[in-house]
């Protein structure tokens, strides 16, 4: 059984939880809190789900999703992600995060500032540009006409492909962006952000952005 390690259990974090155990993964769940914060929704997600520490997660987890903001990104388990498949749900919001100069200044990304912190990992880009609440209701089988897609970008194939590999469990399209460098083309406040987009249009809307 592929155990997933999910390291925030906020909006992001929650439905990917609920997903996955649907998916038949078993999910090892951290917070900031701690683990006793997080007694209901282990509760929700039943028997294939329990709380932990960061460090716990991480180390449990034959893959992990970090969805923390930019500030905490700095006090994530090094050690136990090293070696790791590290898929990035975060976007840069300024107001919520405070302003960072290399990113206001176009001088990196928000994924390519998670791998320089974690430097023995193999972060991938998954999940940022869709809604919460649509990662467990908008997906639809494979093949079927005008299904969701959505985008990855990573520095390793063996990332890019694992979250392509998910995304389809999931019920979505993937549309590969290419390395961390280029990840700036979902990001915040452009075409493909947020919006619901066939493989298609999600291409265009990547070839449409402007930095």
């Amino acid at each position: 059984m592929t155990t997933i390690g999910i390291i925030g259990a906020g909006h992001i974090g929650s439905q990917v939880a609920r997903g996955a155990v649907k998916l038949g993964y078993d999910v090892v769940i951290a917070n900031s809190r701690g683990p006793e914060t997080l007694t209901e929704l282990v509760a929700e997600l039943g028997p294939n789900a329990k709380a932990a520490t960061a460090v716990d997660a991480a180390s449990a987890g034959d893959f992990v999703v970090v969805t923390v903001p930019m500030g905490a990104i700095s006090s994530l388990p090094v050690e136990q992600l090293a070696g790791k498949v590290v898929l990035d749900t975060n976007n840069y919001y300024w107001e919520r995060d405070g302003q960072i100069p290399a990113l206001d200044e176009h001088a990196t990304t928000v994924s390519s500032m998670l791998q320089d912190q974690l430097k023995g990992s193999k972060v991938a880009k998954a999940f940022n540009h869709i809604q919460a609440a649509s990662i467990t209701t908008d997906g639809t089988p494979a093949g079927t006409a005008d299904r969701r897609a959505l985008a990855t970008a990573s520095d390793s194939d063996e990332a890019a492909n694992l979250v392509t590999r998910l995304y389809d469990e999931f019920g979505f399209d993937t549309v590969n962006v290419g390395p961390l460098a280029d990840s700036w083309r979902v990001e915040r406040d452009q075409p493909a952000y947020g919006v619901r987009q066939n493989k298609a249009e999600l291409e265009e809307n990547l070839a449409k952005a402007v930095r």
